[in-house]
Order: C-alpha cells, then sequence, then structure tokens
C-alpha cells in the first residue's frame, strides 16, 4: 500500500471542474457565522462536484482569508451566490425545480438514513447557524426537514460535519458515483 501522489489522483482542473456535470444538489447557508465552516462547505461541494452554494444573511463570503484556509481553493471551482435573506434564494431555487430539505431537528423530521431522495429530482440542502440552527421562517418554507440521528449526549454536530455526512449520504442514494 502506497500513497497516492497528486498526478495519480488525476484531479479536475478548475477550468475542467466548471465545464463537466454537476451532482443535482445544491447547498444553502443559513446565516453561518463560522468562516472556517463556509470554507469547508466549499471544500466539500468541490469534492462532491455540487452545484452552487448560496450563502445567506450573515454567512461570510470569498474572498476572505478564513474562508482560504479550509476551502483551499475550492471557492474558485464552485459556484456561489450571495442572498441577503435566505427565503430569496429559497424562492430561487423553487423555481427551478429544486427540493428544498432542511438539515434540523423538529418534531416532524425525517431520519437522514430513512430518506430516499428520487433520481431525476434536484436538491437544495440549508445548513443553519451553529447556535439557532435553521430560521423558523426558512423552515416552513422547506419540503423536508431532515435529521441526522445521533446517540451521545449531545444535541447537534458542527456544521461542517453535518453537511459532510448529508451530502455523502444523497450522493450514495442519487447514485451520483
Amino acid at each position: 500500500m502506497k500513497k497516492l501522489s497528486m498526478e495519480e489522483l488525476d484531479r479536475l482542473s478548475v477550468e475542467e471542474f466548471k465545464k463537466t456535470e454537476k451532482s443535482p444538489l445544491v447547498l444553502v447557508l443559513d446565516n453561518v457565522r463560522s468562516l472556517n465552516n463556509v470554507g469547508s462547505a466549499f471544500r466539500t461541494a468541490d469534492a462532491f462536484r455540487i452545484e452552487k452554494i448560496y450563502l445567506c444573511g450573515i454567512t461570510g463570503t470569498p474572498p476572505h482569508r478564513d474562508i482560504q484556509k479550509t476551502a483551499l481553493g475550492a471557492t474558485e471551482s464552485v459556484e456561489w451566490e450571495y442572498c441577503l435573506h435566505t427565503l430569496e434564494a429559497i424562492g430561487k431555487l423553487k423555481a427551478l425545480g429544486f427540493q428544498i430539505c432542511a438539515l434540523e431537528q423538529v418534531d416532524r423530521s425525517i431520519s437522514l438514513n430513512e430518506f430516499t431522495p428520487l433520481k431525476g429530482e434536484k436538491y437544495a440542502l440549508v445548513f443553519g447557524n451553529e447556535v439557532f440552527g435553521v430560521e423558523e421562517e426558512v423552515l416552513q418554507n422547506c419540503d423536508t426537514v431532515l435529521e441526522i440521528p445521533q446517540l451521545g449526549t449531545k444535541h447537534s454536530l458542527n456544521i461542517s460535519v453535518s453537511l459532510g455526512i448529508a451530502v455523502w449520504d444523497l450522493m450514495v442514494k442519487l447514485e451520483q458515483f
């Protein structure tokens, strides 16, 4: 066993990434305060060829040193758009035919492991503020609320961890590999 070199990994260039077909997912960051979490979202989006990230409310935008620290250049490959209000982004996505899925703990959430996305559909995954979660008015405008089951004493995961779990799960279920 040997670690692969960068050449052996055969990754796309930024130009190739921009031209290639994307996965049927977009990300919506609803008032995410940590610039490191924003950078992590970009890096995950690049890894899974996410179509676009919507940065909403107080969520920081590139270029920013702290975003770049975790994005490692993914802000150059992944398309993004800033919206002052998250509902603006959701409205745009609904008009484009996306199913809007928040990740949050609510009384009628669906466990992520029990959620079956439909092939051929496009999904927007909404992730909320690190302390307050997804805004209530945003939740009311979502088609589905997903929850990641947890077994420990803490009631939540870091947004970058939740984002990675949810994106991976949907990519597998949508047979994007």
